[in-house]
């Protein structure tokens, strides 16, 4: 979906193909056909932006045989769907029964990251619509906190380094600008858009920026306006932002609230959890453990990095974050110039609900996703962008 922003700049809104998650190049083809062309006619648009997930195998497989880049980018046209931006940062295993910390192997220290990354925006620029000449990746914030040491830091430093030097090459070549956006999250290296800071300046490469997400934002209790202008004086670019929500709980002392909380630890992805104390933040690495081990205060609330369908809070005593999405989202293209031009509905979370509300068929998701994105198009339109066909 694009919008005309009030400057005159074109503002694209996608949702992630994570959501479905496939290994193989046929699996993508598969998802083009099963959800992402019926979102689009439920949607009743022409044409509607996915921002795709390519794991490792099937970035390979388009990589190795450019027949097989042209028929997907065919496919796409085909089907009413466009791609600007990819989500880089799962590398593979997204759909496994237990993903937790698998998702962030390998990070930036190690070479498969680079190559990959590097792959997926030579394939972006194959697959940019003819009237598109930029694109951008989100990827992992470094690494996950454990085990990155000194050492490295320097490896990832240096591969981010040659990242750029490799898109600046692949603009010469092609024509297409593809830039890279560090997504932090909770537990992560970069943890948060104050913590990318001087990594990204050490960097020093207006291709390597930051991707928001609102979601991880939010648990990590940032402050949208204070987050967005620490980066602007650092003049760290947003490469992208991910529109999502956090699973927010007002009083977790209470016993219904703890019960209701437990609905949501499930074993498939790592639920980080947070509360802002007078002493700092102080956190978990999962659901479960602040539920059911007591090992967070719960004198202020908690938030769950939980990515919670845009348009359906959960029920009493829960919430979401939907309040952070929309203060960060106005501020990111509601002024008199956008700060991305980049925005991805990403709600891969929809089968690791509680078992009441997941989708029980293609067309129950497909209904759901649809709704996520016209939330989202409201949201846009009522800060003055308007949607174009």
């Amino acid at each position: 979906m694009r919008f005309r922003h009030p400057d005159g700049s074109t503002v694209h809104l996608a949702y992630c193909t994570n959501v479905h998650p496939a290994e193989t190049l046929d699996g993508v083809r598969a998802q083009l056909r099963d959800h992402c062309e019926p979102v689009r006619k439920r949607l009743g648009r022409d044409r509607l932006g996915i921002g795709l997930w390519l794991a490792k195998d099937a970035a390979r497989a388009l990589v190795t045989d450019p027949s097989a880049l042209r028929a997907l980018r065919t496919e796409l046209d085909r089907r009413g769907l466009e791609v600007v931006t990819l989500n880089g940062f799962p590398y593979e295993g997204f759909g496994a029964e237990e993903v937790k910390y698998r998702v962030y192997k390998p990070d930036w220290a190690d070479p498969e990251r680079l190559d990959h990354t590097a792959a997926l925006a030579r394939l972006l620029a194959g697959l940019l619509p003819d009237d598109v000449t930029e694109g951008t990746i989100s990827t992992l914030p470094l690494a996950w906190r454990t085990a990155y040491d000194d050492v490295r830091a320097a490896r990832a430093h240096a591969a981010f380094r040659t990242l750029a030097e490799r898109l600046d090459a692949l603009e010469e070549l092609t024509g297409r600008s593809i830039r890279v956006g560090l997504e932090p999250e909770p537990g992560c290296t970069v943890e948060t858009t104050a913590d990318a800071i001087a990594p990204l300046t050490a960097i020093a490469h207006d291709r390597i920026g930051i991707c928001v997400d609102t979601c991880h934002l939010a648990t990590s209790f940032e402050d949208p306006h204070t987050a967005l202008d620490r980066l602007a004086a650092a003049g760290v670019p947003v490469v992208k932002s991910q529109l999502s929500a956090a699973l927010h709980a007002e009083h977790p002392h209470l016993p219904e609230v703890r019960e209701a909380l437990a609905a949501f630890d499930e074993p498939r992805f790592l639920h980080q959890t947070r509360t802002l104390t007078a002493a700092g933040l102080r956190g978990t690495d999962d659901l479960g453990e602040a539920v059911g081990q007591d090992a967070l205060p719960d004198a202020s609330p908690w938030r769950a990095h939980f990515h919670v369908p845009l348009h359906a809070a959960p029920a009493p005593p829960l919430t979401s974050t939907l309040p952070v999405l929309k203060d960060t989202l106005a501020r990111l293209v509601g002024g008199p110039n956008p700060l991305t031009r980049h925005l991805e509905v990403e709600t891969y979370t929809w089968q690791a609900l509680p078992p009441e509300l997941r989708p029980r068929a293609r067309a129950q998701l497909a209904d759901g996703i649809a709704a996520e994105l016209t939330l989202a198009r409201d949201l846009l339109t009522d800060l003055g962008l308007k949607e174009l066909p």
